[in-house]
């Protein structure tokens, strides 16, 4: 017998597909979500006695990795676990690559020791910013070594050091995690190099800090998350604050990012500054693609906060506080975390034209899509990281106040709920895929912990 839960289960998965209702996701879907109600064939939710991420029944997790443990190299791991990807390694072996959002006052966090006691035990000269000798900067990458076969951590270690609060970032085709500095003033008070900047991780099994090559061209500006077109070798960028732009670099030489390229602004054709957030008014539709198209920025290494100003004035689109992006299928997929009149978040959607950073475009434009806007608390609130799932759902991070969620979403616009940490307030990110699909990865930011997750995911839709 079809139950009330089976009915609202199956309405929180297909409602949404039918033309319209993408914006209308109301009282059975957000009972549904509210219920714990899962994805197709995963079931609702089970209390996690760890009290650290409920999850449906047959799933399980692995804790790996945590703050405060001591890792290969000496250090400890650092706090503020964020974004992250996953890399095939040797035999099997998954290179994880991930984010620590620090400052260099977060001593309590730091990989050298609230005392800086195990800073000896790196080679200074490849820390991006020393503090001046005073106090370096905590910001940076771990690599982590794991076997999915046997659910173990194998190794981890610093990989990136001296930069501040890494955020988000994006993998590129070319085996690389492309890790991004969020912030758009000087906060550190010794810094002796400037921020706000990209910069490039190649995975390794190897301990040790690779070269901290900031990348300028790609601007300098609060930057979140990143994601590359594998054809062209374009690297779309979002802003993580509430009048930001979204940003796309023309690399000079497809793969080599510290070579240099264009760096241009997202613009709607026949909207000069388009206010996409509908903050106070519908002014951007749901489900309508928009063409776009992109111009030039100059100066891109000018004062923090200067880029977006400037792009805006040339009429560039506004974007709600851009945080996760990933490359998923012919699309490039953006969660604003604050965007729609509820403020608690949208996901967009850009499919880049055929002749994409030509031009040829002009022709034949991409087009930019409001996905979803559910401004529902109960299906989603405030998504920050985002992955593509292996069988072409997203799957969100939650940065809220209250109990943060893994939230599928549908191709259809439908709204499910994989994980959930009971906690509030405990940020989850850096959602992503082992190699084979067999494990999913994501973080509990603070104090910071990263969890790998496996368990029969559903089949990738035919």
């Amino acid at each position: 017998m079809n139950t009330r839960r089976d009915f609202l289960r199956s309405a929180s998965l297909y409602a949404a597909g039918f033309a319209g209702l993408r914006v209308l996701l109301q009282s059975p879907l957000a009972a549904a979500a509210e219920a714990g109600v899962s994805g197709p064939g995963m079931g609702p939710l089970r209390r996690d006695p760890a009290g650290i991420l409920d999850l449906p029944e047959g799933f399980s997790y692995v804790a790996l990795s945590a703050w405060g443990e001591e890792m290969d190299d000496g250090l400890l791991v650092p706090g503020g676990h964020d974004g992250m990807a996953a890399f095939p390694g040797p035999d099997g072996r998954v290179l994880l690559v991930r984010n620590h959002e620090l400052e260099s006052e977060w001593l309590d966090f730091s990989p050298f020791g609230r005392d800086q006691s195990r800073l000896g035990r790196v080679d200074i000269s490849r820390l991006y910013d020393r503090g001046g000798g005073v106090r370096p900067n905590l910001g940076g990458t771990t690599t982590l070594v794991y076997d999915p076969r046997t659910r173990r951590l194998e190794r981890h270690f610093l990989s990136l050091g001296g930069t501040v609060r890494n955020c988000a970032g994006g993998p590129t085709p070319w085996g690389t995690w492309v890790t991004c500095e969020e912030v758009n003033d000087l906060p550190e008070p010794h810094a002796e190099q400037a921020h706000g900047f990209n910069f490039e991780v190649a995975p390794s099994t190897t301990p040790g800090l690779v070269a901290p090559v900031a990348l300028k061209a790609m601007g300098r500006f609060r930057h979140e998350a990143v994601c590359v077109e594998p054809r062209s070798g374009i690297v779309y960028q979002t802003e993580d604050i509430g009048d930001g732009l979204l940003y796309r670099f023309i690399p000079a030489e497809p793969g080599k990012l510290a070579a240099g390229g264009r760096l241009q602004a997202l613009v709607v054709r026949d909207k000069f500054g388009a206010d996409t957030r509908n903050w106070d008014a519908v002014l951007f539709p749901v489900g309508r693609p928009l063409a776009v198209r992109w111009i030039d920025l100059d100066e891109v290494e000018s004062p923090l906060g200067d880029l977006r100003h400037r792009g805006f004035g040339a009429g560039a689109a506004l974007f709600a506080r851009g945080e996760g992006a990933w490359w998923g299928g012919d699309a490039a997929w953006f969660a604003m975390t604050n965007g729609g009149s509820a403020k608690l978040g949208q996901i967009f959607r850009y499919r880049p034209s055929p002749a994409e950073g030509t031009a040829a475009e002009a022709d034949a434009p991409g087009t930019i899509e409001l996905f979803v806007e559910p401004n529902d608390s109960a299906l989603v609130s405030n998504a920050d990281n985002l992955t593509v799932a292996p069988w072409g759902d997203l799957v969100l991070c939650e940065d809220t106040g209250a109990a943060c969620r893994l939230v599928g979403v549908t191709p259809q616009g439908g709204f499910y709920v994989i994980g959930r940490n009971p906690v509030p307030g405990r940020e989850l990110a850096g959602a992503c895929f082992s190699p084979d699909g067999s494990t999913l990865f994501v973080n509990v930011q603070k104090p910071g912990q990263t969890l790998a997750i496996t368990g029969p995911w559903p089949r990738a839709r035919g």
